[in-house]
Parts: structure tokens; sequence; C-alpha cells
């Protein structure tokens, strides 16, 4: 099978959908399919013949660089027209041109809901009145998801979300699959003296982008009022992103030193090392629909804290894998001392979290997003497959002569 992944945003931009689409790519190239991603952008060193990028209008947004076009460049729409199923990870660029590229030739479109896009909205446009975002997802969201053959939700809360949004279509949950390998592997962690601290100490560590819309400020708050009572904590932040002066300022005048430090930008295969080095994992985000770093973090052997939302409660199990809260500082502080002043807890929690973390493993969740994209060739029977076979033949040749 011929699969098209289609994303406004790829490498060398480092999210949680990037990496889900490399990981995913990987285990269906593994059972054998032709995966080609397509994007904007310049072309990368690191990018193989898969990978298609077209030119776009670069653009500089909260520190990214973005590219945007409304169509493809010739190669990619002569390219796109002979995939068996379009995939689209976004639902505003990539998912219309997942349309108007593929309905013409009969080939399904499908599209997963990776963005709490109302959180979103609020971070990145304060400006815009919550209503009227709520209202323009009401209005765009349904219509789209109408439009294309089947939507994918990574988690149960994810639909959930959906449906408040009035979308009326069924929706398949799938989760976004994890590369567990590296984690079920001995790894030697990253020494702590890099950070000056010491094996005594208890680390708790964040891993993920330092954005507005992460709530990183909330976990500092929370983070500084657990450390007054076990000053053997510390605080580990791993990622990149503009709030990371912001959060640095802050830890000054808080008075908490040496317990805070950040790692910036790390390659992506030294995450189990760095989890390694820590003890707990803690996240305050809202706006998570598919933690791929808590998921990550429990493979790794990570009890987890949390604050309750769509998403991180359909992967945290709390009392087992660690403990969910409300959006209360006081509440995650609470939980953080738990687990950083109760050792015997820690144990018992990671132990769980391991076994949690094994039910999305990327090869349960490849064979299913297999049977989906099979299934929906099968109701596309109307358009002549010798045809298609001939017409994908044709722009083969236009490809490569």
């Amino acid at each position: 099978m011929r699969i098209g992944m289609l994303a406004d945003l790829y490498r060398p931009h480092i999210s949680g959908v990037t990496i889900h689409i490399d990981v995913t790519r990987r285990a269906l190239e593994a059972r054998g399919h032709e995966v080609y991603v397509f994007t904007f952008g310049d072309p990368q060193p690191d990018d193989d013949p898969r990978v298609i990028r077209s030119p776009g209008l670069n653009l500089r947004v909260r520190q990214q660089g973005l590219s945007v076009n409304m169509r493809y460049a010739r190669p990619a729409r002569m390219l796109v027209t002979t995939m068996d199923v379009l995939h689209a990870h976004h639902p505003f660029i990539s998912g219309q041109l997942a349309l108007r590229y593929g309905r013409p030739w009969g080939i399904p479109v499908v599209f997963t809901n990776h963005t709490r896009y109302d959180l979103y909205m609020r971070a990145y446009l304060p400006l815009l009145p919550p209503t009227l975002g709520d209202a323009l997802l009401r209005t765009y969201l349904p219509r789209f998801c109408r439009e294309v053959d089947a939507v994918i939700a990574p988690s149960p809360g994810v639909r959930a979300m959906l449906e408040r949004l009035g979308v009326d279509v069924d929706v398949h949950i799938i989760p976004n699959g994890v590369d567990l390998t590296p984690f079920q592997k001995e790894v030697e962690p990253v020494p702590r003296e890099a950070w000056g601290w010491s094996r005594e100490d208890v680390v708790v560590t964040y891993l993920g982008r330092l954005g507005p819309e992460k709530n990183l400020g909330f976990l500092l708050r929370a983070f500084a009022a657990v450390s007054a009572v076990y000053p053997q904590a510390r605080l580990l932040f791993i990622g990149k992103g503009p709030e990371r002066e912001t959060l640095q300022e802050t830890a000054r005048q808080m008075g908490l030193g040496n317990r805070v430090a950040f790692t910036g930008l790390i390659p992506h295969e030294d995450v189990p090392r760095y989890l390694a080095a820590a003890d707990v994992f803690a996240t305050a985000s809202l706006t998570e629909v598919h933690p791929l770093s808590v998921i990550e973090a429990q493979a790794a052997g990570l009890p987890v804290a949390a604050v309750r939302a769509p998403g991180v409660e359909d992967v945290v199990v709390h009392g087992e894998t660690g403990f969910l809260v409300e959006n209360d500082v006081a509440a995650l502080a609470a939980a953080l001392g738990r687990l950083i002043g109760e050792e015997d807890l820690r144990r018992r929690m990671a132990a769980q979290a391991r076994k949690r973390a094994q039910r999305f493993d990327v090869r349960n969740t490849a064979r299913e997003l297999e049977a989906l994209y099979q299934g929906l060739q099968e109701r596309r029977q109307h358009f002549h497959p010798s045809w298609k076979q001939r017409l994908q033949r044709w722009w083969q040749r236009q490809l490569t002569g």
C-alpha cells in the first residue's frame, strides 16, 4: 500500500506530531508499505526520497519557522495522486490539500486530530475572544470531518472534545503509537553531576516544548511549594521553547537556585538516557490530546504527577501509575510531595507505569491503522483499480524521466 502522510509542519520542527509521523512511518514500512511525507519548506540534509517538500511562504510564529502554501509543487501534486490513502495530520492546510488532491481520484482521506485547537487558540491568539475562537472551530471542524473518509482520535478524551465541538461522524480511537524499544533496554543515565546534583536528590522532570500552552509557570509554582518541604527535590526541564527565559527568571526570583535546570533541545534518541536520570515525571499541561512524553516517561519507569485533562487522564491511571489532580497548585504540589517523599510508592508506581506503557506500542497501533486503511480501500471499489494502476505507472514515468 502507498500511504501519503500530510503535515503542515515536519522536521526539523520537533513536536509530538512530527515524532508520531516518523515512528508510525517506520512501523508501517516494516509491515511492507510505502510511506511518503508531504509537507512544506526547504529540503533538509537528512531528508530521504520519500519526504516531499513544496515551497511555501516562510513565517515566524513564536520563534518557529513555518512555511505555508495552499498548493503543492507540481512534482508533489503528481506523486500525491498515486497514493492509495492520504492521512492528514492537520485539519486546515494539509487537510484541505488531502481533500483537493485525493477526492478527484477516489483516494480515501483520513484525519487524525492531534491538538486541542481551542486551547491553542487561547494561548497563541490571546486577543481573539474565546467565544469567537470556539465558534470558528464549531463551524469548521464538523464540516471538515464530514468530508473526510475517517476521523481518528488518539484517546477517548479527544473524541469527547470533538463531540463537544459538534463533530457528528464516527470517530475511531487509535492511540498515537510510541517506539518503546529504546525504553526496554538498559541505558546509561545522563550523570546528574551535569546539573550539580547528587544520587540522593529526587529529580522531577518535564519533557516537551517550553511553550505557553504547556502551563509551565503553574508547574514551577507547585515545585517551589514542595521543594520548601523536601530540600532534596530537583526539577529538570527537557526541551526548548519561547518560555525558557521567563521560567529561568521566575525560578531565580523564587530563590530556587540550582534546584531547577534546563537542558535545551536534546536529540530524540537521547530521551531514554535523560529520563533514566529522573525519578518522577510531571506535567501541568491542559492542551494534550495524547501525550507521547508521558507515555515515554511511563515506559522509562517514571510515576507521573499531572493535572487532570483530556489525553493525560487517558494515559495515566490515578493511584496506580501516578496521580491526577485538579488544576490547583496546592493539589499538584501535594501529589509531587508524595512521590518525592515516599520511595516505596515511587517504586510500585514505576513498575505499573512500565506495564501500562505497553498498550501504546507502535507495532500494535500500526496494525490498527493498516486495518482502517484497508477497510477504506475496500469501500472505494467504484474507482476502477486497473485505471488507477495505469495512472500511477504514468505518473511514475513522469517523475523519473
